[in-house]
């Protein structure tokens, strides 16, 4: 089941494109927030087993078909990830974003996510938060990591760590291409501190 969990947020936005459903029609039908539906798709929230199966009834799937596909465990003891296993998503629906997953697991009771974060020259977006941890190692070019009010600048080989319930945004202020390794640990209990 654990591996089931990365991939519901991939499967509900499939079929809601599928259906021609905006995330506002979704959220509608399920009883909860536009925003709870984009972070849930985006990877940076699970669901409650009660929110999830109200939004696969507000898909009109079957709860019992709808994780037909998902991958199942692995039982060996590593895993290689290849880049054309690498899966391309998009996280906030900003232009110049580019999240190029590299794994996603729980391990007992944390999840984590590993992505390639690829962002142009002057591209811009929205605060987000997540229900995560983050690291974020930079392997090229230089960066101005916002974070609540703070203004972290970051260049390459330089890694930074936070808890992403702050709200946070990256930002390129170069000339070339940012890019950044990006390791979610997502929170299962939401009361959780972080200490340093």
């Amino acid at each position: 089941m654990e591996d089931y969990l990365i991939g519901i947020g991939r499967r509900i936005r499939k079929l809601r494109t599928e259906k021609n459903l905006q995330a506002s029609e979704l959220a509608r039908r399920a009883d909860v927030s536009k925003s709870l539906i984009s972070r849930i798709e985006n990877g940076r929230a699970i669901p409650s087993l009660p929110v999830m199966l109200s939004i696969i009834a507000a898909l009109g799937e079957d709860a019992n078909t709808f994780f037909d596909g998902i991958p199942a465990p692995r039982s060996a003891r590593y895993l290689v990830v290849r880049p054309d296993d690498h899966q391309k998503t998009e996280k906030e629906a900003a232009d110049g974003f580019e999240y190029d997953v590299i794994l996603s697991k729980n391990l007992l009771t944390i999840g984590f996510e590993m992505v390639l974060l690829s962002i142009a020259p002057g591209a811009e977006r929205e605060k987000v938060v997540t229900d995560a941890f983050e690291l974020k190692y930079v392997l090229e070019g230089e960066c101005e990591y916002v974070i609540g009010d703070n203004v972290v600048p970051l260049s390459e080989g330089d890694t930074l760590f936070f808890d992403g319930r702050i709200p946070h945004l990256p930002r390129n202020p170069g000339d070339r291409h940012l890019r950044m390794l990006v390791l979610y640990l997502y929170i299962e209990n939401s009361a959780t501190k972080m200490t340093y």
